[in-house]
């Protein structure tokens, strides 16, 4: 499964499966997006924003565990075996009962499995404490990554940018500075999501842009603002309505 996790990213909105903008609700696990302060309908009764996000949630994606789980290896850490007995662990299974769907191992390993997990959720919590630590630390600034606005993924080694090779790419390709045109739009993928990132700041965050407004904008960059729109949205940069009449700084 390809998720776009932003990040940062919450443990409270990882584990309620979706997160809060200015003006709308949106589901991690897919394009779903709903406007705070409208209602939907949902069978006979009509709900609330939020309310309707945590039902979609349930209704599109079974549960928020069942979504993160199906993220993959690369997404969770675990292996195959470890994510399988995770959901019969979630969904109530004895450990006798997983014995025959595990191929019929033993007990012992069933149960060590369970302690193995438990150790990896320690393990979790040190070294999100050393990130943290590292972030704060004296380390070259330039060294650091950039933070990825947007839907961007954080497990995307495109997204590894530091922050000496933006301003890099910036200067490159702003002649006149980072405000003005591009002299090219670049061919390397992390060139393009650094363009992008840069061009992204002549949005506000707390605006929705109808699609004229939108090409005004992209077009102080770019002649070419069809394209540059196309990236914004596929790289998780702008969202926008499925009609295409308005956009947004996700």
């Amino acid at each position: 499964m390809s998720l776009s996790i932003p990040d940062p990213v919450t443990l409270d909105q990882l584990t309620a499966g979706f997160i809060g903008t200015n003006s709308t609700w949106d589901c991690l696990f897919c394009k779903e997006s709903l406007r705070k302060g409208h209602v939907y309908p949902q069978g006979t009764d009509l709900v609330e924003a939020e309310l309707a996000m945590r039902n979609h949630i349930t209704q599109a994606h079974t549960s928020t565990f069942h979504a993160l789980l199906a993220m993959g290896k690369k997404g969770t850490g675990l292996s195959d075996n470890q994510r399988t007995l995770l959901g019969y662990f979630y969904d109530g299974y004895s450990d006798k009962e997983i014995q025959p769907l595990a191929g019929d191992v033993s007990l012992s390993t069933i149960r060590n499995h369970r302690f193995v997990l438990r150790e990896k959720a320690r393990q979790a919590k040190v070294f999100v404490a050393l990130m943290e630590l590292l972030e704060n630390s004296n380390q070259d600034p330039g060294s650091r990554l950039i933070e990825i606005p947007g839907s961007g993924s954080a497990s995307d080694e495109r997204f590894a940018i530091t922050q000496s090779e933006f301003k890099k790419i910036i200067k490159g390709h702003f002649p006149e500075g980072p405000d003005g045109a591009m002299s090219r739009f670049p061919k390397k993928q992390k060139s393009k999501i650094a363009v992008l990132i840069q061009i992204l700041k002549r949005f506000h965050a707390k605006r929705r842009y109808t699609q004229v407004e939108v090409n005004e904008i992209l077009a102080t960059a770019s002649e070419d603002y069809t394209t540059l729109c196309r990236y914004m949205v596929d790289y998780g940069f702008l969202g926008r309505t499925r009609d295409g009449a308005e956009s947004w700084v996700e």
